[in-house]
This record gives structure tokens, C-alpha cells and sequence, in this order.
């Protein structure tokens, strides 16, 4: 197992390639399954704050060459990228059954991709809830597509921080996101041992606990 702390945003200035460049370091290092968390924007009025999503799609608004740096810049040419299906369906199942078996509150969800960093407007909440979208971040969908490119199998999960209420507005500040990020750890943990029992072909319950 490796584990890679933090990432890189496009709205910091970075080129589009740079952004998978941790997934292009686990992908030569052998990896063979990617599992990505998010703090995220809550789109549904029944969400509640520490909420985890697991996605089972993605809209990507900002639509750029994701993969453009990888093996498609090898060649010099330019190539239309699946990405779908992008999540893995018994992953996704298997972490909604870890989030329910210590009792945290999950559902599947579609995440919604903006550039950031400003958080959206109500009238963006509303419009992106009529898309479709579940909960709205400024990360991970560059780093599934990289991870599909590769052939890795994706596991995502996004921890609600905020609930979006257009019509009953709030403020929310990187503080309040990294407070409810931090809450949301047992689940998670969860998940990740999960998605681990699953890629190794194996059901047994692993003993082993975060610090």
C-alpha cells in the first residue's frame, strides 16, 4: 500500500497533466487500485455535515486534457479517453457496506467538478442540483480519469463539509471544511480497509486501527 498525502488544485496555477502526476507515480510503482477522498459541498437537502459520498459517476465542468500528459503526450497524438464506467460498481458497493457497518452515514453519489477556488453561488447550487450532481468539489476528477488511462480500478469517496441551502444561505470558511473533513475519519478508515480486502481477493477483517 502507498499513500500519498494531499494534492494539487488546478486554480493554484498548475498545468493539467501536473495534476495526476501522483497517479502516474502509482501507476509505475505497480498499484493496480487508486482509492481518492475529497471534502465536498453537500447538494441535497436531506445531506447532513460528515456525510460520506461515494461516487459512482462524476460531471466534469472544467473539461480539460486531463490525461494529456501521459501516455497520449508519448505519442505525439491526440486520443479520445473513456472514462466511462469510471468507479468500480463492487468497490462502491463494498464501501457503502463498510460505511453501514460502523454506523456513519453514506449514499452513492455523483460529484460535480468546478475550477474553483471561490465556492459557488446559490444560483450555481441550484443549477448543479438540476444536473444532476450530488455533491461539488474543485478535485478528483483529473486524478480518475489519469487513474482510468492507467487501467486502475477507482474507488472515491466525498466527505460532505458543508450543505448547500439556497435558500437559506450560510457561510463557510476552509476552517469549518477541515473541522467536518477531520470527523469523518472513522468511516473513511472504513472504506479504505474495505477497498483493501477487495483488491486482495479476500473477505477477512483486518485488526489493523489509524493512529
Amino acid at each position: 500500500m502507498v499513500v500519498l498525502q494531499g494534492r494539487v488544485h488546478g486554480y493554484e496555477g498548475h498545468a493539467p497533466e501536473s495534476l495526476s502526476r501522483g497517479v502516474e507515480l502509482l501507476a509505475a510503482l505497480g498499484v493496480t487500485t487508486i482509492f481518492l477522498t475529497n471534502a465536498a459541498g453537500g447538494l441535497r437537502p436531506d445531506m447532513q455535515v460528515g456525510e460520506l459520498v461515494v461516487l459512482n459517476d462524476h460531471i466534469d465542468l472544467v473539461r480539460r486534457p486531463w490525461a494529456s500528459g501521459l501516455k497520449a503526450a508519448a505519442t505525439g497524438t491526440v486520443r479520445t479517453l473513456q472514462t466511462v464506467p469510471c468507479y468500480d460498481p463492487r468497490l462502491v458497493a463494498g464501501m457503502l457496506e463498510a460505511a453501514r457497518a460502523v454506523t456513519v452515514p453514506a449514499r452513492a453519489g455523483v460529484y460535480a467538478h468546478l475550477t474553483g477556488p471561490t465556492y459557488e453561488t446559490r444560483a450555481e447550487y441550484r443549477m448543479l442540483r438540476k444536473f444532476g450532481a450530488d455533491v461539488v468539489g474543485m478535485s478528483t476528477v483529473p486524478e480518475v480519469i489519469a487513474a482510468r488511462q492507467f487501467g486502475l480500478r477507482v474507488a472515491a469517496v466525498s466527505v460532505v463539509t458543508n450543505v448547500a441551502r439556497p435558500d437559506a444561505p450560510a457561510s463557510t470558511d476552509a476552517e469549518d471544511v477541515c473541522r467536518a473533513a477531520a470527523a469523518a475519519a472513522e468511516g473513511v478508515w472504513a472504506m479504505l480497509v474495505r477497498v483493501a480486502e477487495l483488491t486482495a481477493g479476500h473477505g477477512a477483517k483486518s485488526e489493523a486501527r489509524p493512529s
